[in-house]
């Protein structure tokens, strides 16, 4: 078998005849007074789910935040501290307010943004905290809220890659002002595109409703807009599959957890490789098992990379900080509070995402450690 019949992905859903008979039955039937029907049922469980008192259904995880800055009142003149190794979607919509990001470190153990660091950002500007639970790992949501509370912030948990993973017994999502999430086709839960927006407060659960229906407020049958605002809204089709996934939920982060765990057990023995944490009082639920070797292997995250798709296996870099893109050249004033050799910078040059979507079996977690210990054995 040559290598691009037996290529293995990094990632992918787990679709099953229940999904596939709800998007049918979306695409025939979610019309006229049915339009919402899947889109509140979607909604509600997921809101039960988390444990948030509203969820609202977007067409992605990006317009989320977009639309929690803009509910906030965050623009112009205002800074946002986020973590500069994230994905940008986490961060981009700081831009489209008009708002500036202020980057800072990460945590060496949970990859999630340092509590200390954010302290030492804080100025007369800023407005708000965005915090992503990396990966599945969860941020330090106590030490976050105390700050945010300290300092009269908005606390924003982008949890797009940690659907399932809990701190002290809460469910990722809950622990900010509003959480985010999404459900890219390589996500825990998919949908092909899409996200939610969940939050426990009415007022800002109002504004959003208003924000992401082009300024009209809920309930308005007349088209009388009462500003200009955004066209944010979940396809029914995508709502019908994401109902499916949400009544599997257990099973989906149960099948995360498990991959996980034949990651961990085959990759005990190579010495200097860090995995996923789990510090105590959290659960994680292993979006993309990854994996940071120490550098004294001499090889950075793309070496790596280059070493598993010769060997018919692929991969994804870890992300790769925000401060160092071309996209950010411009902002220096964005980077002025990271150290001279961040912790996140070291993270993001050696750590690779291996394949960990739902077509992982043990026998295929067993052909990429095999392949891991070769490459850095070597």
């Amino acid at each position: 078998m040559s290598i691009a019949d037996d290529f293995l992905p990094v990632a992918g859903p787990s679709i099953t005849d229940r999904e596939v008979a709800y998007a049918a039955d979306a695409a025939r039937n979610a019309w006229y007074q049915n339009h919402n029907a899947f889109n509140a049922r979607f909604e509600a469980l997921f809101a039960e789910t988390v444990g948030a008192k509203h969820a609202v259904s977007l067409p992605h995880c990006t317009a989320a935040i977009h639309l929690a800055l803009a509910a906030r009142g965050i623009g112009p003149g205002d800074e946002v501290i986020v973590p500069d190794v994230t994905w940008i979607a986490s961060v981009a919509p700081v831009s489209y307010v008009g708002a500036t990001p202020v980057f800072v470190d990460s945590l060496k153990e949970t990859w999630c943004i340092d509590p200390d660091a954010v302290v030492a950002a804080i100025t007369d500007k800023t407005r708000a905290i965005i915090a992503v639970d990396l990966y599945g790992s969860m941020a330090d949501w106590q030490r976050l809220r105390a700050i945010a509370d300290a300092h009269d912030l908005f606390l924003l948990e982008d949890s797009a890659e940690a659907l399932g993973s809990t701190y002290a017994g809460q469910q990722a999502g809950s622990l900010g002002d509003i959480g985010v999430f999404s459900f890219h086709g390589s996500k825990t839960v998919a949908t092909g595109e899409g996200g939610m927006l969940v939050t426990s407060d009415d007022a800002l659960h109002a504004r959003v409703m208003t924000l992401r229906d082009h300024g009209r407020p809920p309930g308005d049958r007349f088209f009388l807009n009462t500003e200009v605002a955004f066209k944010y809204k979940m396809s029914a089709v995508q709502a019908a599959l994401g109902l499916g996934q949400m009544e599997r939920f257990d099973e989906l982060i149960a099948q995360k957890r498990q991959i996980f765990a034949w990651y961990r057990d085959r990759l005990a023995n190579l010495q200097g490789v860090a995995l996923n944490t789990e510090p105590a009082g959290t659960s994680n639920s292993y979006w993309m098992v990854t994996i940071v070797p120490d550098a004294d292997y001499g090889l950075d995250k793309f070496a790596i990379m280059e070493g598993l798709k010769a060997r018919g296996i692929d991969s994804r870099p870890f992300f790769t900080p925000l401060s160092t893109l071309p996209a950010y050249a411009e902002q220096l004033e964005s980077a002025r509070f990271l150290p001279s050799n961040p912790v996140g910078h070291e993270i993001a040059r050696v750590g690779v995402n291996l394949p960990s979507g739902y077509h992982m079996d043990e026998a295929k977690v067993n052909r990429v450690a095999a392949a891991l210990e070769e490459i850095l054995r070597r």
